[in-house]
């Protein structure tokens, strides 16, 4: 029984139709090098010239053929390994998408019911990153002063860490009261 690999090798090989690769499987029972004689005598495969070997710019020049068959004109992702470029290009995107995902939600200051302040999410972890000697301990000193904090936007609803921010808040007052 003939198998897609087989065929697709013999296809890759012979430069013939998955039909053509197919038959000529079939007719020698899975073997390639007796479909290839097979297809010679059928005239749709020409002989190799010369002493019946391939001379190296040939099998070069093959083997670049079924590499750009294999992978892609682009040689993104072949054999399942991806070049320095395509996975660039993924964490390009991958970043974009945060960013655009930042910008549309918001990180919100709020005194009581008001909100005091918001700033996309973007800038807030932005902040977090290049000063977080600054951001967290503003964020702490916040939540001893009454201030409480959540994300909104699009991509926030039903945040877990909103609730988690809640908790945070509700602690500190629980803090401030006992020690008074």
């Amino acid at each position: 029984m003939t198998t897609l690999e087989q065929v697709e090798k013999l296809r890759t090989m012979a430069n013939i139709s998955y039909d053509e690769a197919k038959i000529a499987l079939d007719a020698t029972n899975g073997d390639l090098l007796e479909a290839i004689i097979y297809l010679e005598k059928q005239g749709k495969v020409s002989s190799p010239s010369g002493s019946g070997y391939y001379s190296s710019e040939k099998a070069a020049d093959a083997d670049s053929v079924a590499y750009r068959k294999n992978c892609g004109d682009n040689h993104n992702n072949c054999n399942g390994r991806e070049t320095f470029s395509s996975l660039l290009k993924r964490f390009g995107r991958f970043c974009m998408k945060m960013i655009r995902k930042g910008n549309a939600n918001s990180f919100e200051v709020l005194k009581g019911e008001e909100s005091k302040a918001s700033t996309p999410v973007t800038a807030f972890v932005l902040l977090l990153i290049f000063a977080p000697w600054i951001t967290i301990p503003l964020v702490i000193i916040g939540l001893f002063f009454g201030f409480r904090y959540r994300f909104t936007g699009p991509d926030c609803s039903g945040n877990a860490v909103n609730d988690a921010m809640n908790s945070a808040a509700d602690a500190a007052v629980n803090l401030k009261k006992s020690m008074e």
